[in-house]
């Protein structure tokens, strides 16, 4: 029931914006210096099921909406593909391209989604840069919306490409969909060394989560530009588990959203209980959440940001112990 009552709270919230979802097929505008290219997979080998696709280190267009989506896997042919136009960033100069490469077979424990530069190995988590253009963070799509299957990026592995999760040796799926594209901000951390003052809990050993709530499925390894407006801090099993609400810099929500206080009620009540019970059908109990349950705004959103950009500086450069995570 409660993942049919979130489907129907952001059906009301965005029953506006359905229209112009479903005819959201175009072009977005970019720069002046702006070129758009389709890019289909580049390199394709099944027999050993290595498959590349490369894509320009831009904020991707898919072609599906929210309103038109099925529910999928992520490996699904209803995902959508990677439609990307150019755009230079001054913080990814030494980037002129990003690719992905699937190795294994899908839905298995041997899938992994590697991230590659100019034909060289990067990790999506410490070389993509945490900051975009005019304000905006580059968010690396670890799960389209409408999809299942629980992807992260793998910060115990080299490279630390996406994968599925496993627990207790099996692969971990959500039992409902997730209707958000989800992912996580690169170059953060949240430290578990680190109490917060506040809260009095430590952080999650991970990268900090974003929910992005456009209009538009994003792909599983696309880099997505994308505009911060709030933060939920949710308490997982006593650990901090920050979820940034962000909105894609393309999407046609972006012009309607500058914080979260523009943010439909329905749609933070939806990404709120989906959040606090979505573990619940494996008998976790639900999750918790600080500062009464509200969401900081998209200022305080920015500062919880920085303060996990600067604890993964710290990791980086070796001040704080890296343990079993993945340092390059």
């Amino acid at each position: 029931m409660l993942y049919a009552c979130s489907v129907r709270n952001t059906a009301v919230a965005r029953r506006s914006n359905v229209k112009k979802a479903q005819l959201l097929v175009r072009w977005q505008s970019s720069s002046s210096s702006t070129t758009t290219t389709a890019q289909p997979a580049d390199t394709t080998r099944h027999n050993n099921k290595v498959e590349t696709t490369t894509m320009k280190f831009a904020t991707p267009v898919a072609l599906l909406a929210l309103a038109a989506s099925p529910l999928t896997t992520a490996w699904s042919v209803n995902t959508p593909r990677v439609i990307a136009h150019r755009r230079t960033f001054a913080a990814a100069a030494l980037f002129s391209s990003v690719s992905t490469e699937t190795v294994g077979e899908e839905a298995t424990e041997s899938f992994r989604l590697a991230f590659k530069s100019d034909g060289s190995a990067i990790s999506p988590w410490h070389d993509i840069p945490l900051e975009g253009a005019n304000g905006s963070y580059n968010m690396v799509v670890e799960i389209p919306k409408m999809t299942k299957a629980k992807m992260e990026v793998a910060t115990k592995e080299e490279n630390n490409p996406i994968a599925q999760d496993i627990k207790k040796g099996n692969l971990r799926d959500y039992h409902g969909p997730i209707f958000w594209n989800y992912g996580c901000l690169p170059q953060t951390w949240e430290d578990p060394n680190d109490e917060h003052p506040v809260l009095k809990v430590f952080g999650d050993d991970d990268p900090i989560d974003v929910v992005e709530i456009g209009s538009k499925a994003l792909a599983m390894g696309s880099i997505t530009e994308v505009k911060a407006l709030g933060v939920l801090a949710m308490i997982d099993d006593g650990e901090l588990d920050w979820k940034v609400v962000a909105v894609a810099v393309d999407d046609p929500l972006a012009a309607e959203y500058n914080d979260i206080d523009d943010v439909p009620a329905a749609i933070k009540d939806g990404i709120r209980e989906w959040f606090r019970w979505y573990k619940t059908p494996d008998d976790k109990p639900l999750n918790g959440f600080g500062f009464d349950e509200k969401f900081l705004n998209a200022a305080e959103a920015k500062e919880v940001i920085e303060e996990t950009h600067e604890a993964w500086k710290k990791l980086k450069n070796g001040t704080t112990e890296a343990g079993k995570l993945w340092i390059n």
